[in-house]
């Protein structure tokens, strides 16, 4: 089993590394539910060891994109691409709120051979079942959903729905309120392999990770997986 942190700052990153993650999703303003980070940031990131998949998100608010900003994308996902991360995290809806399917299919052409994760705009189409045949189709790796609800317990049935279509063409991955205290069930709930969560909790400062919340959910999976 593998966790993703959500980091919002060098300081997440170092408590992800410190304390067993596998995975860093990187972004900044978690206000705005989190946009690029700078091309410093993800070069700072990169230098501690984990693989870092940036957020490519040229503002908050909705995804819908103009011209001008999927041209601001093309050039971070290019960024990204010769600083040589691994991956990126990304997502563009329509005005019916699906998923753009042809823009989602231009992210991954720019990004290759970065692998494409399909954020949390998941969470907002209409049918989960036609959105995950469109990101297979688009070539995206993975997708971060709660089952279309606010957090992945509420939405476990539905990601595990998922997780069988997938049928281990695209990895589906909970996130959306997972924490230590319901990580086990969220893994019996849905039977996914990777997880996605910011550690922060109430002693949380600034929207930086909770070193003991990392720890606890690393051995919480450890346990379950057992």
């Amino acid at each position: 089993m593998l966790l993703e942190v959500c980091a919002y700052s060098l300081a997440s990153c170092k408590i992800a590394v410190e304390n067993g993650a596998d995975r860093i999703e990187l972004c900044t303003d978690p206000l705005q539910g989190g946009t690029t980070p700078s091309w410093g940031l993800v070069t700072a990131a990169m230098e501690l060891g984990l693989p870092v998949f940036p957020m490519i998100r040229p503002r908050g608010g909705d995804f819908l994109y103009i011209a001008e900003e999927l041209d601001v994308m093309w050039r971070d996902i290019k960024a990204c691409r010769e600083l040589g991360c691994p991956g990126i995290v990304s997502g563009v809806q329509s005005n019916n709120g699906s998923l753009d399917v042809e823009l989602m299919k231009r992210i991954v052409e720019q990004a290759g051979p970065m692998a494409v994760t399909c954020h949390k705009v998941f969470d907002q189409v209409p049918d989960a079942s036609v959105a995950l045949e469109a990101l297979v189709a688009a070539g995206c790796t993975r997708v971060l959903t709660s089952g279309l609800q606010s957090s992945a317990v509420e939405g476990a049935r539905t990601i595990m729905e998922l997780v069988a279509q997938a049928a281990e063409r695209i990895v589906v991955v909970p996130g959306g309120g997972v924490r230590s205290g319901n990580i086990a069930e969220i893994i019996a709930a849905t039977g996914a392999n990777e997880f996605h969560s910011s550690a922060i909790t109430a002693r949380s400062k600034d929207h930086v990770a909770d070193p003991q919340e990392v720890h606890a959910l690393v051995e919480a999976m450890k346990l379950a997986g057992r």
